[in-house]
Order: C-alpha cells, then sequence, then structure tokens
C-alpha cells in the first residue's frame, strides 16, 4: 500500500470508526482498524462483532494493499498531527509508515487475513432522510431498557404501520413511540434495534443531511450513505404488545406550558426523596395543578402551574427523571397530560403533534 490523503479528512474518519472497534482481549484483531486501499478510494473497516462500519475516502493511490493496525493507536497518532496538509501512507511487511512534514512514524500492524468480514446485508430494504431516522430514534431510545436480562426491550423497535415508520423503546417503568411519514414504505412487522448500538447509530449518521438505504433481515440490518456503511446485529425476540396498555379513554386531562413545568419538575427534583418521587395533584374545579416533593433531610416544595384542566380531582406519584427525559421529544410550547385514574399510565404528548406518544407508570404513594 501507498497512498497520500489530506490529514483532516483521515483524522476524522479514524475516530468515527475507532469508537467501534472491539475491545476484546481474546480476540485482538477486533482491537484493530483495516485499511483497505484500492481504486481510487482507502477504506476503513472496524467491528466488534455486533456493530460494524466501513468508511470511504478519495485518495491518491500510487499502490493498492491491505494493513491492520491498532485502532486506539492510530486514532492517537491523527488527535495530535495537527498540520491540515496532505499525509503519505506506506505499508511494508504488514508495518505502517506514516508521514507527513513534520512526522515520520512507523506503526506494527496485524495479520489483515484475521479481521472478521463485515456483512453486506441483503433482503428487505427502503431509503429515509438521515433527519427523520434519527429523530426517530432520537424521540425515543432513552425510554429502552439498559440491562441485557431482556434483550427484547433492551432495544429501539421499529415497525410500519399505514405509511408511518414507527419506533418504540420501553424499560417497562416507561414508554415511547414516535411515528415518522414516509409514503411507499414496505411493511415491517418489527425489528428490534440493541440498545448498545444506538448511540453509535446516532453519532455516525446524526450531522448527515444524506439519504440513508436501509437494508434488514431477520439477523442484521445496515445503513449505509456515499461514504459511510454500518451494519448492527438485530435482537432475536418479540416486543410487547405495548398498544394493550394505552388507556383508550381518559378521566382527568391538563394542558400546561412545557417550559413552566420543566421549571416545577427542577425545583422539585431538589426536594425528592432517594427514588425521585414527585408528587402531583390536580383539581379542574378548584384549577389547582401542583407539583410537590419532600425530603425529610432536606424540606419539601410546592409549585402551582397555569393549566386547563378538566374532569376527575387525581393525585399520584411519579419518578421525576422519567418526566424530564421526554422534554427532548417534544418540540411544541404546550404540551397535554392525559390520566384514566391514579394506578393507570400518565400519557403525555404535545398539543397538535400526534407523531408523539409517551407514558410514565405512577410510583405507589
Amino acid at each position: 500500500m501507498k497512498l497520500e490523503c489530506k490529514i483532516e479528512e483521515l483524522r476524522n474518519k479514524v475516530s468515527q470508526v475507532e469508537r467501534i472497534t472491539g475491545k476484546n482481549l481474546t480476540l485482538p484483531i477486533l482491537n484493530s482498524i483495516l485499511l483497505v486501499a484500492s481504486g481510487k478510494s482507502l477504506k476503513l473497516r472496524s467491528t466488534n462483532l455486533s456493530l460494524g462500519i466501513e468508511v470511504e475516502i478519495p485518495t491518491k493511490i500510487e499502490k493498492e494493499g491491505i494493513v491492520a493496525i491498532s485502532g486506539s493507536v492510530l486514532n492517537g497518532v491523527f488527535s495530535n498531527i495537527f498540520q491540515n496538509e496532505n499525509v503519505f501512507l506506506e505499508s511494508t511487511d504488514g508495518n505502517l509508515s506514516i508521514q507527513t512534514k513534520k512526522n515520520k512514524i512507523k506503526l506494527k500492524g496485524q495479520p489483515p487475513d484475521d479481521f472478521p468480514t463485515i456483512p453486506r446485508v441483503t433482503g428487505t430494504s427502503f431509503e429515509i432522510e438521515s433527519k427523520k431516522l434519527i429523530d426517530g430514534i432520537k424521540s425515543v431510545y432513552y425510554s429502552g431498557a439498559i440491562s441485557d436480562v431482556k434483550p427484547e426491550i433492551a432495544s429501539v423497535f421499529i415497525y410500519t404501520h399505514e405509511e408511518n415508520l414507527i419506533f418504540v423503546s420501553t424499560d417497562s417503568f416507561r414508554l415511547a413511540e414516535k411515528k415518522i411519514k414516509i409514503k411507499g414504505i414496505p411493511e415491517i412487522s418489527g425489528i428490534l434495534v440493541p440498545y448498545k448500538n444506538i448511540a453509535e447509530i446516532l453519532r455516525v449518521f446524526g450531522e448527515s443531511s444524506s439519504i440513508i438505504e436501509v437494508h434488514f433481515n431477520k439477523n442484521q440490518i445496515s445503513f449505509s450513505t456515499d461514504s459511510v456503511y454500518l451494519t448492527s446485529r438485530v435482537i432475536d425476540g418479540v416486543f410487547p404488545d405495548y398498544r394493550q396498555i394505552i388507556p383508550k379513554t381518559s378521566s382527568t386531562n391538563a394542558i400546561v406550558l412545557k417550559q413552566d413545568l420543566l421549571n416545577a419538575l427542577k425545583i422539585s427534583n431538589i426536594f425528592s426523596d432517594k427514588f425521585n418521587q414527585v408528587n402531583l395533584r390536580i383539581s379542574a374545579k378548584e384549577k389547582v395543578f401542583e407539583i410537590s416533593s419532600m425530603n425529610n433531610d432536606i424540606g419539601e416544595n410546592k409549585t402551582y402551574l397555569d393549566a386547563t384542566l378538566s374532569g376527575e380531582n387525581i393525585e399520584l406519584g411519579f419518578n421525576y427523571k422519567y418526566f424530564l427525559d421526554c422534554f427532548q421529544s417534544i418540540t411544541t410550547d404546550s404540551l397535554s397530560i392525559k390520566f384514566s385514574g391514579a394506578s393507570s399510565p400518565l400519557v403525555i404528548s404535545p398539543v397538535s403533534d400526534p407523531s408523539f406518544l409517551y407514558l410514565i407508570m405512577p410510583m405507589n404513594r
């Protein structure tokens, strides 16, 4: 291998790819980045066996070749080369030489033949704007279970219904659902993308403005643009039939300004107990919307908000952290909260935006 490319672009791509290398002592090749020089481009590949990525950089190639180099070492090198001119790479006997105007570096390589294949996913496919994909995932992923004890809920569940691509996550204490309108999308009965892979999907495509091509089958899902190909395993499981727990009717309704409620929750947080419990009391007749919290070691707090109220009186407790999480998914100034009794979940949604729905299970008082 012998090539010349721009340092800045290589630095950014190495940083992106290195995050997906595997930190695996029994398979040291997973710690490496595979550099493949062919045609008019340099491809960088890495995998941790659950996620795999390939990025492509336009490059002036003098001699084609393949070399595998420690990802952390390669990233460390380019993170500390601050020139913005071109860099020259050359591989000899499985090692890599890096040369700039001010640096001459030689890195020891690993056997490239040991590097696992990054699968090319075949099966059902569709195209989606990257902004829509990221919006769908970001709106719900924080509700997923972190633990792998129940892998089917340690995921983002994706399926289609009536030209909507629907994203859902739950940890059994709260649930988030986001609908993205896409015309002509194929029927998808359900894809479970592992929670632990979501952060990298968001990071890789979060700044992209491209159209993303998605391919999936029962084992893998891939996301690709002109220069990036990312593949993730999918979970073999059945997502809970969550529609059954969404209340069909409500006995108490409230509409409140998002910022007012956010400020009230932040104050209540100071006085919440070790279970993060905050209490809510609504009396439509008295026009009272009260958020309160008490901590025996600190004190207590009650905050009253202006709200449009209707229905029966209600009192319940909830985990304030769960409520705070959903604010990132609500883009309207006001939100609606519906109650079906003190033992049923709160249903939260943006006013005039039916695309997002959020449920919180109440806590026992």
